[in-house]
């Protein structure tokens, strides 16, 4: 389990847990006024009907907001993983002015992504009234989700999950989110029994994320430290579902090993809970943090429902973690 970038103590900023990770005032990054009057440019530059994921990013953008966005990038590789950015005056701008703000800074943290075979970039987080035994995401119900990666069907990793949150709901809907490091940590020093199964690939369910000719599932290990760091995919629902679709009812072992690390992941001592309000944005870093929402009750009213704008990002980064003194991070 050794590797050199694996956490040999509680020291490690990514191996936190809920004592140990710092003040929840030092998660919130705000954007300068020099950075936002330059991406204000942008925004009025829109055309009606010009789609968001149109905009481009400029030198002079990048240089605005470089300070802000550094402190960020180095949250996400070498600290606590995740950042909220907030500030951002929603008084002053429409829902499709602040999608192109999010957008534009999303550019900045890495490189968008489409989400599913439609070629999705910005995905709309909300409740469409679909099941997901019908074949839905949970992003699209009012279903806990239960602690995940995002991606984890996917063929290419997924570095960071954005999420831009214009409409919370009339209740619930509460962030969580801890460190697969602590994780792993928990499970090396109570349960190193099951980790060798962790290691092992699994059947995912893609989801309807194929194309012809694909196969249903893919095959991954739900834990893997052989190349750059940690890498987590896990969403056990998907997991059940692809050994179902594949043929290949999971083992006695393999449920075992799902069944020690959901107990690990339910623990209230691993994560924080929180709130995201109107107008911020929250990035995850997905290698290696695990992310759930909880259930939530709507609005009646349409133009309350809870409403969250989800941005797939590849980092743009060396192996080497963003913001260390080894590798530079201008942008993200």
């Amino acid at each position: 389990m050794n590797s050199p970038n694996w956490p040999q103590t509680s020291t490690d900023p990514r191996a936190w847990r809920a004592e140990t990770i710092d003040d929840r005032g030092s998660w919130c990054y705000l954007l300068s006024d020099r950075c936002l009057s330059q991406l204000d440019e942008t925004v009025a530059a829109l055309r009606d009907g010009q789609p968001v994921t149109t905009a481009c990013v400029s030198e002079a953008q990048r240089a605005a907001c470089r300070d802000a966005l550094q402190s960020v990038s180095a949250a996400l590789e070498s600290g606590r993983g995740f950042a909220i950015i907030d500030g951002v005056p929603t008084d002053r701008y429409s829902s499709r002015q602040l999608q192109a703000i999010y957008w534009l800074v999303g550019q900045l943290l890495g490189e968008p992504f489409e989400q599913n075979v439609q070629g999705t970039l910005l995905y709309d987080v909300r409740d469409t009234g679909q099941e997901v035994s019908q074949g839905a995401r949970f992003s699209v119900t009012s279903y806990e989700s239960s602690f995940h990666t995002d991606n984890s069907f996917g063929e290419t990793v997924l570095d960071y999950v954005g999420l831009l949150c214009l409409h919370t709901a009339k209740s619930g809907g509460l962030s969580q989110i801890l460190s697969g490091y602590a994780v792993l940590n928990v499970l090396r020093d109570e349960h190193p029994d099951v980790l060798e199964t962790l290691r092992r690939p699994f059947h995912v369910d893609r989801r309807g994320g194929t194309r012809e000719g694909d196969a249903p599932t893919i095959e991954f290990p739900v834990i893997d430290t052989t190349g750059r760091g940690l890498i987590v995919r896990y969403l056990r629902y998907w997991i059940e579902v692809g050994h179902q679709k594949a043929g290949e009812p999971l083992t006695t072992a393999q449920v075992h090993a799902l069944d020690t690390l959901d107990e690990v992941l339910r623990r209230p001592a691993l994560r924080v809970d929180f709130d995201l309000n109107p107008g911020q944005m929250y990035f995850i870093n997905n290698r290696w943090t695990l992310h759930n929402r909880t259930a939530f009750e709507d609005h009646a009213e349409p133009d309350r429902k809870r409403h969250l704008v989800r941005l797939w990002l590849k980092s743009r980064c060396s192996p080497t973690p963003c913001g260390s003194e080894e590798s530079p991070a201008s942008d993200g």
